[in-house]
Parts: structure tokens; sequence; C-alpha cells
């Protein structure tokens, strides 16, 4: 490697790779280190800072510098050059900013980048495992002017400052009762709309994160086995509320108050655009910020997240998981997803034909809305479950792959030879059958009976993203972070998910990975 000092700094070494040169003024852009390189430079500031008794190192820095030293980080440098001018002296390498906002994020979550700052100069191994000597540390502004970079030219905000005033959404009827949709048949309003357009790729503010994302994590984690069968992709999906504030922030774009008017309809200027009002169902309690909707690995051992979107709090979970999961299977690169499991909140006829047009299965729980029977056109009857009762609820006999349809069987019938009914309603030698076609409503009847231990045994792992859930909001206090745009948001929330990753790799390979410690620092051994 070639050295060169910086021109304003004397003190600052940075990495020479000249773009080419014009009129006597170095034009350079970033330039991409190895992760071999990488890991050189980090075991020889290590040897030099920590090997001679100056600084210590104890037992639990190690997990730390192993996660980093497995994480290679070179695709993020190979994506974002293009955004660095060709102009001026070596910039900060982007994979070291990067990999210093997962440091920040897997030790002090809770700090500001302020803070961070600081004690990226007061603790050097902080900034070697970021990759910077302990003496050239980046400032606040670079790292601003970096996640600026990570989400591109677009607004740090999806919707205009100015706004009427947002109202207050609904609550649940019941305890622990999610808000309805506002608005009665838009979940299938919007799915329609979806399966005609679901070939056209809208481009997003946050794809370059996602992209990167995949390409240095995502794959990682499907290649070591991470994320279940990496060809058939179960995926759970659920929503959480984020606060961001206490209240929303806002003042006036008009001068009525001055003149007099105590009340007026016109718009205000909102700090927070793409937030609002929300009911936090778990709380019982209303709540502003927003709605983070997030897909998740169902068969991963250590719940690994796939793919975050951010609505505004009073959006409902249907409405969520419509866009995010067509935004998901857009830009994918992963296996074929075979089945979709989600909550009783999500249990709309427009969704299970969303899921099936993509040749998947929903596992949906049954969102009881009447509690009356329905009729069939005979003397059969439909409880709100989907089965058949004539005159008890019958029993299920098995699914008829080749017609995509069940089979009910009459539970009265004992050794299937004897009808022990009091009024026999078939003189059939094996009782009384009755069967029901999946395509006739994959709702009330899905292919896999909702309730057969083939069911619950698929649908237990929903939970999985409850459990991601918690880990990004309470492990990596996702609502400590102390933003105002939706960017800064989803860089945060991306990192977290990144360090999940980085988690899991550790766990699946720690008694490997702590075999690299006397190579790190021989002292170690």
């Amino acid at each position: 490697m070639i050295y060169l000092q910086h021109p304003k700094n004397r003190r600052r070494r940075v990495l020479f790779s000249p773009y080419y040169c014009k009129r006597g003024v170095l034009l350079m852009k970033p330039v991409v280190i190895p992760h071999e390189v990488y890991q050189t430079f980090v075991t020889e500031e290590l040897q030099t800072h920590y090997a001679h008794g100056a600084l210590t190192l104890v037992r639990k820095d190690w997990p730390l510098i192993l996660k980093l030293w497995e994480t290679d980080l070179s695709a993020v440098t190979r994506k974002l050059a293009y955004l660095y001018s060709h102009r001026g002296p070596q910039p900060r390498d982007p994979a070291s900013m990067m990999r210093a906002y997962l440091v920040y994020l897997l030790t002090h979550p809770s700090m500001s980048i302020t803070e961070w700052v600081d004690l990226l100069h007061r603790v050097p191994l902080y900034a070697i495992l970021s990759g910077f000597p302990p003496d050239d540390v980046p400032g606040v502004g670079t790292f601003y002017d970096f996640f600026a970079r990570l989400w591109g030219p677009s607004a740090k905000n999806q919707k205009p400052r100015k706004q009427h005033r947002k109202k207050k959404a609904k609550k649940g009827k019941k305890k622990g009762e999610k808000a309805p949709t506002a608005t009665p048949g838009r979940v299938q309003r919007l799915v329609r709309w979806v399966m005609r357009q679901f070939h056209r790729q809208k481009a997003l503010p946050s794809d370059q994160l996602f992209h990167l994302f995949q390409e240095s994590f995502l794959t990682v984690s499907a290649n070591l086995g991470l994320l279940g069968d990496g060809h058939r992709l179960s995926i759970a999906g659920d929503g959480m509320p984020v606060q961001t504030a206490a209240y929303p922030r806002s003042k006036a774009a008009c001068d009525c108050r001055a003149r007099g008017l105590a009340h007026c309809n016109h718009p205000r200027l909102y700090a927070q655009p793409d937030c609002d009002t929300g009911w936090d169902s778990a709380r019982e309690r209303y709540f502003n910020g927003y709605q983070l909707y997030t897909l998740t690995a169902a068969d991963s051992p250590y719940d690994l997240p796939l793919y975050p979107r951010l609505h505004p709090a009073s959006r409902h979970d249907a409405i969520s998981f419509v866009l995010g999961m067509v935004e998901f299977s857009q830009r994918s690169t992963l296996g074929t997803v075979e089945k979709w499991i989600l909550d009783a909140a999500h249990d709309a006829g427009a969704i299970y034909d969303l899921i099936l047009q993509q040749n998947a299965k929903p596992f949906i729980d049954l969102n009881d809305r009447s509690t009356k029977n329905s009729e069939t056109g005979g003397d059969i009857r439909l409880s709100p479950q989907g089965i058949p009762i004539c005159p008890v609820e019958m029993k299920h006999n098995g699914f008829d792959h080749a017609q995509k349809r069940h089979k009910w069987r009459c539970p009265l019938m004992k050794n299937r030879t004897t009808c022990i009914c009091d009024k026999p309603c078939s003189d059939a030698k094996y009782g009384r059958t009755f069967h029901t076609q999946s395509r006739d409503n994959p709702r009330l009847f899905p292919e896999v009976p909702r309730g057969s231990d083939a069911w619950k045994l698929v649908y237990k792992r929903r939970t999985t993203v409850e459990r991601s859930n918690k880990r990004a909001k309470i492990d990596y206090h996702l609502e400590a972070g102390r933003h105002r745009s939706t960017m800064m948001w989803m860089i945060r929330i991306y990192g977290i998910m990144m360090c999940q990753h980085m988690d899991a790799w550790y766990r699946h390979r720690e008694d490997e990975l702590k075999t690299l410690m006397p190579q790190i620092l021989p002292q170690a051994g």
C-alpha cells in the first residue's frame, strides 16, 4: 500500500490511488480495499497499541473483534464510488465509514453520532476496527456526508413538509386489537392495482441500501444456511410501532394567528412529514411516528430479517404487507418464496389472491368476523372457520391435490361402518362426505387445512418476526435514534439488521472464530 500526506492535514495518511492527473491537480476516487488488506491493518494496529501492555483487551472485546474480522464490506466502496467527485483529495473509505457505523450500533446504539465520534477519539479499539488509525478519525460532518450518499439523490423525506393538519387514527375496538383500516375495501383495490402493475418496478430511495444489504449480508447468511431453505423460503411479516416524538411537531405556514384568527385550515410545516399518529395495540396508547413492517425468514434459527419498510403510523398491517411483499419480490435475488406466514390482521381475501398469484401458499390466522354459520345451498352449513356442519362439525379426511379440494366425513360413523347419529342424513356405507374447493374460497378452505398438524407446524414459526422486531427495538435501541428524516431512520434500521446478521454469523461459527484469536493478536492465545 502507498500512503500520501493529506494536503490540509500533514498527520493524516490517505491511501493513494490516482484516477488521473490534469494541470498538476491529483484527481481521485475511493479505492476498493480488499478485505484481506483490512484484516492486515487490524492485526498491525492491534499489535502496535495492545500487544505491549500500554492498552489491554478484555474477554468481552473479542466477540466485537471477530464479528468485524469476518464481515467483508468492500462492496460498499465499489457500489458508492460513482457518487464521489474526481477532484480533490482521497475521500474517506466508504467501507470503513460503514464499518464505523456498525461498530457504533454494536456497542453504543443509544448515543448520538456526535457522541460516537468523541468516543472514536477516546477508544483506539473502535477506530481500529472501523479501519481508521486511532489518530485519524473522521468528523461528524463526514458521517452525515456518507449517509447522504447511502440514500442517494432523493429527498430525505417522501412527503412535502407543508401538509394539512393530520387526523388522529382510530383505535382497536377490543383490548389488544389493532386499528381498523381507514377506508373499507382499500386492501382489495390496492391488490387489484398491484396485480396489474406487478412487473413494473418503481425505484425507491432505499434501493441502494437494500442492494448493499442483500449482497454483503443476505447472500452470506443464505450460503451459511441461516435463512432456512434458500431455494424455498418461508417468510413471516408483521408491523411494529416506532415512536419518534411525543407529539407531531409543526408550525404555522400562515399569519392567521397574528391577524387574530385562532383556528384556520391552512397547511402547516411538519418537522417529520412522513410521520403521523397511530394506535399501539400492544401498549394500549396512541403514539407519533412510523409503522415499521418487517419481513423475516421464518425458518431461520436466528430470526433474521429480510426486508424493512417504513409506513405512517396510522397505516394498517394489511396495506403495509402488500407494499412490502411486492417490493421485496421485485428486488430479491434469493430463492422463490414458498410460504407467507401472517397473523389475523392480514386475513383478507385479496391478500390470499395476491399470494396465490405468486405460486406461494398463505398461512394466515383466521379473523372471525362473524359468529354465524353460512349456507351452502343445501342442508349443510359452514362454520366461521370453514368447517361443514351436518348436524355437528364434520371431520377432515384429506386433501385431493388433483382436484384441489378438501374431503370431509361424518364424525359419528363408528369404525366407519355404523352411524351412531339419532337422525342419519345419509345411507351411504361409510357415512356422508362433503367436499370444499380451495379455489372457491381460499380463505376458508386453504390447501393446508387450518388447525391441522401440518398447518400448526408451519404457523408456529410466525413468532420469528416478533423476536426479530424485539431485537431491533429493545436490544439495539431502535427508538433511541434522534432523527427527523426518513432517510436517517431507514439507515438506522438497515444498520441494525446488518448487526443482527453479524450476530448470527458469530453464534453460528463461534468455536471456529475463537481459533483465530492468536492469529489476530498472538498474546491472545
